[in-house]
């Protein structure tokens, strides 16, 4: 039976990582730009949720909706100002020192804010315990939102890539953006759509990360981020 619980939390720890994977991979398969990032929009998605909720007061399905929504224009946000100017440099290297710049940008406005101290995070996602096996085996309910939600956004994902407008013209981006340009694709904002998706799901992927380990600090984002790209 420990066999089983082992599992059981293995899945749930990779369910959270397959949603903040999706973030790098969407942006690098699309834009072929390494965001490092990626891991600290994590951390601002789960700050801005305690925020809201111990300090504005704020419903959670409404602080998590408004952290998604901060986390997509963050995502632009960086694109358009840390990103986009580089997209023709002639060496990876000076967009892989931007991406470590804005990740340590974000920390440290963080650690001004916040300050260093850990947090412990809300009860945001309050689902009940399920018992199996007669009490020998407990699946927590955050277990089960984390592998459900990873499920749902990973087929929703599928199916706006390959049946959308938007979804096609990533593929084509991915393929050859010189080749979709003359087709008539807007790559500049293509690539603009694929950071702020992959920031969106960064909001979600912090919340879920905070859920399931209950302490927040500018550096919560940081070693996922590590352990993915």
């Amino acid at each position: 039976m420990s066999f089983i619980s082992y599992l059981k939390d293995g899945i749930s720890l990779g369910s959270i990582y397959a949603i903040i994977a999706l973030g790098y991979t969407m942006v690098y398969g699309i834009a072929k730009m390494l965001n490092f990032a990626h891991g600290d929009v994590i951390m601002v998605g789960a700050y801005i949720i305690l925020t809201c909720i111990t300090r504005g007061g704020m419903s959670p399905i409404l602080a998590v909706i408004l952290s998604v929504v901060i986390c997509t224009l963050l995502g632009v946000v960086i694109e358009k100002v840390a990103y986009s100017p580089l997209r023709k440099a002639s060496s990876n290297l000076a967009v892989l020192i931007t991406a470590i710049g804005v990740s340590y940008l974000l920390q440290n406005l963080a650690l001004l804010i916040f300050g260093a101290d850990a947090k412990s995070f809300v009860a945001v996602i309050k689902v009940p315990s399920i018992t199996l096996f007669d009490g020998e085996l407990t699946i927590k309910g955050i277990t089960i939102v984390t592998i459900l939600a990873c499920i749902i956004i990973m087929v929703g994902l599928s199916l706006f890539v390959k049946k959308t407008k938007p979804g096609r013209a990533m593929q084509a981006v991915s393929e050859d953006r010189d080749a979709a340009q003359l087709m008539g694709v807007n790559v500049n904002a293509t690539i603009s759509l694929t950071f702020a998706i992959g920031s969106g799901l960064a909001a979600i992927a912090g919340l879920l990360l905070c859920q399931t380990y209950p302490t927040l600090t500018p550096y919560t984002g940081a070693m996922p981020g590590i352990k993915l790209s």
